[in-house]
């Protein structure tokens, strides 16, 4: 029998978003974690809101939504919540029930640039590993660094002289016609005028030039899970200098060793490792002035080679997060904002992480 096209909706709803989900979803385990993370940022949550006033979006809601958008790769914040109103799965895992309105774009933004000011991706983050280890995942003795160009939110149209006097009217404000050919432009002369805090830097020899922050990450080498992670302004030492920040704050007292590529072979990035009792593992770089600040009392150990072997997986997280959490050119502005946003990617990295281990080692 063929049935009917019926085009009036029903005035009542007794369905539950959590009858729309299928209980084996990929992310409903995602769900079980983060929901633990929340419980434990309340008290945070409780200090960056006044007792009185109108109730603004809940802050466990914004962060399940920009979770959401990197999960999905939603290139914004506008068509997330537009996939919020008619997804059923995304009000799920929000938190909305079916009736229940939708914030406003802007609204949403507002909310969020509440928590781009505090800690919470830094104590989200610390607190997804705090499960991780909990469940024997994360090594707290091998590690491996490295660093990655993020490109700005900026264009290289608004790279100018830091004293540049104002000039005639541009022939077009909305993209206007800019000549610097034949000049010569560095980070001590020049700087954005949308985004001052962007360094001019590139990846290699022979590659463009672009506006960019540095991106880091602290990863264990046991199933490759990100355990720190630092922004820091795109300079020709910052990688070093922010690994060397992250492996202070390891936890414990016991020796620990890194692995990195042959960016951290000098002489002043291993005498430091060595002094906060951390073996470096860092690839040897034979070709440098000087030869390789590693020796052969490092290299011949066992160690040493499974570090080089492991180091590799550290670019698994930066390929997820460029890829599929849609950084590699970032939406924010200014080092503290960028360095927030990284930071929740990479926990947001993690929780993707621990749901197939955890898949992996449920009995069959």
């Amino acid at each position: 029998m063929r049935g009917t096209d019926q085009q009036q909706g029903h005035v009542f709803s007794y369905i539950s978003p959590e009858q729309g989900v299928r209980k084996d979803h990929p992310l409903r385990p995602i769900r079980a974690m983060v929901d633990q993370v929340l419980k434990d940022l309340s008290p945070e949550f409780n200090k960056m809101y006044s007792k009185v006033g109108r109730p603004s979006i809940p802050p466990e809601q914004l962060l399940r939504a920009l979770l959401l958008q990197m999960l999905y790769s939603v290139r914004s914040e506008r068509l997330l919540v537009e996939e919020i109103g008619y997804d059923i799965l995304f009000r799920w895992f929000v938190g909305l029930n079916l009736d229940d309105a939708v914030w406003d774009a802007t609204v949403f933004t507002k909310n969020r640039d509440r928590l781009l000011e505090a800690e919470v991706a830094k104590e989200f983050l610390s607190l997804v590993v705090e499960q991780a280890r909990g469940q024997g995942w994360a090594s707290d003795e091998h590690f491996t660094v490295d660093g990655s160009l993020l490109e700005a939110w900026a264009s290289v149209k608004s790279f100018q002289p830091k004293n540049k006097k104002s000039s005639s009217p541009p022939d077009d404000p909305g993209n206007p016609t800019v000549n610097y050919r034949g000049e010569k432009r560095s980070n001590e002369t020049h700087e954005s005028k949308s985004d001052p805090e962007a360094q001019l830097a590139r990846k290699g020899p022979g590659k463009e030039a672009k506006l960019s922050y540095s991106g880091n990450l602290l990863v264990e080498n046991r199933n490759g899970l990100i355990v720190d992670s630092r922004v820091w302004e795109a300079t020709g030492t910052a990688e070093r200098y922010a690994a060397l920040e992250m492996l202070q704050e390891i936890p414990g007292s016991r020796r620990v060793t890194v692995g990195g590529d042959k960016g951290f072979d000098t002489a002043d990035f291993v005498r430091e490792c060595r002094k906060i009792w951390v073996t470096p593992h860092v690839a040897q770089n034979l070709g440098r002035k000087g030869g390789s600040a590693i020796d052969s009392r490092t290299t011949r150990q066992e160690g040493y080679a499974l570090s080089q072997k492991k180091r590799k997986r550290i670019e698994e997280c930066f390929g997820w997060v460029k890829t599929i959490a849609l950084l590699r050119k970032v939406r924010h502005r200014g080092t503290l904002k960028v360095d927030w946003i990284f930071t929740f990617a990479c926990a947001v990295y993690n929780l993707v992480r621990m749901r197939n281990l955890m898949r992996s080692t449920v009995p069959t």
